[in-house]
């Protein structure tokens, strides 16, 4: 399979299972438990059904939308994710320039493998930064003035992994960061000699935000899941939420909101943006899908808050569809993932561009040209 045969998210998914060791790619494809949430993530949104209307000029067609003051020319941005050279040598350097190419925000993370001040130069568009509340208050001091430093446009606060998950793929192929070889790892390793001989031979695998503070994941090997559980702060509370977005003084959202209540909370201590996710199925397995829940929150907080629904969006209806329960905007990660193992940049470009063709394609179908046009009128649930 090569890049030009990938037009969807399976093909991606496909090409990038070719392409990496199993250890790498189970890390990508895999969740928690029995898998259940993840699958339901995207399971979900056949759920409902669209009713198009007809015959309303759509040669022109609008998507835009304006998330947590940020324009973006295209209503899905790419979610932050961990690690990602380990899935492409060029890494998050490859997400910041096909996502400044298309108009629209994608995020960074505190886990990254390059460093926000590195993509500032490469990316002048939006950018959220992607916080993780570490039991070093001085890391975490460090976390969030290097974002400030950079102009970093988005603080979000991911508040759904106060412990790890558990990612039975991970504990099964003995994923490690940075990776190590195992008996039962070594074969797969070297069935890919690409993969091997880049990781090898280009930048020095690295969590920079990380060096200086914890070995952790740099040095030492460890799974994310004991990454989570040993270095994070299970004290964490909404009166240090509420600490940090204060310091952080700008845009702020909190990351994996699945409760009304909570999502009021986030109103309470002046959050601009909520992320509806369960972090794709990872931590919590049974929880429900983001577009479940999507309308009762919408309907609860929707014209105080900028509400995105994260998690499972694999089309172009699919946006649509969290677009018309009233999501501000869509988010994903396995989406460009999967993409960027295949084929660096490149993957990432073609990958959305084959969203954003869909959206315009679908808007179309569907009767609209703006987004702000489409509404639960358009939705019917089975």
């Amino acid at each position: 399979m090569r890049l030009s045969d990938c037009h969807n998210f399976k093909t991606f998914r496909a090409l990038a299972k070719q392409r990496l060791p199993d250890p790498i790619f189970n890390y990508i494809d895999g969740a928690a438990d029995d898998e259940v949430t993840y699958r339901r993530n995207t399971a979900s949104y056949d759920d409902v059904d669209l009713v198009p209307n007809v015959l309303n000029d759509v040669e022109s067609v609008d998507l835009s939308v304006e998330v947590m003051g940020q324009k973006l020319d295209m209503p899905f941005y790419c979610a932050p994710t961990a690690l990602q050279r380990l899935f492409h040598h060029d890494g998050e350097r490859a997400v910041a320039k096909a996502a400044t190419k298309y108009g629209t925000m994608f995020g960074v993370s505190s886990l990254a493998t390059v460093t926000v001040e590195d993509i500032a130069k490469l990316a002048p568009g939006p950018k959220m930064f992607q916080f993780y509340f570490h039991k070093d208050r001085g890391l975490n001091d460090a976390l969030l003035e290097r974002a400030r430093a950079a102009n970093f446009n988005v603080m979000a606060l991911t508040v759904d992994t106060i412990t790890g998950g558990n990612r039975e793929r991970d504990l099964r192929t003995g994923f490690t960061s940075p990776p190590k070889l195992t008996p039962s790892s070594l074969f797969s390793f070297a069935a890919h000699p690409s993969w091997a001989w880049n990781f090898l031979t280009k930048e020095k695998f690295d969590m920079p935000h990380l060096s200086g503070h914890v070995s952790e994941g740099t040095n030492l090997a460890v799974s994310v899941g004991e990454y989570f559980s040993t270095m994070l702060d299970q004290s964490m509370n909404w009166a240090d939420a509420e600490k940090l977005c204060a310091q952080w003084n700008g845009q702020f959202a909190l990351k994996g909101i699945m409760s009304v209540e909570d999502a009021k909370r986030a109103v309470d201590i002046g959050c601009t943006g909520i992320m509806v996710s369960n972090h794709g199925g990872r931590q919590l397995d049974g929880a429900r899908a983001p577009f479940d829940q999507l309308a009762e929150i919408v309907d609860a907080v929707g014209d105080q808050i900028d509400v995105i629904c994260e998690g499972g969006v694999q089309r172009g209806t699919h946006v649509l569809k969290a677009l018309s329960i009233g999501a501000k905007a869509v988010s994903g990660g396995r989406y460009y993932l999967y993409a960027l193992a295949a084929a660096g940049e490149a993957g990432v470009d073609r990958a959305l561009g084959n969203l954003r063709s869909e959206i315009e394609r679908d808007m179309k179908l569907m009767g609209k040209t703006r987004i702000d046009q489409l509404s639960r009128d358009n939705l019917r649930w089975r």
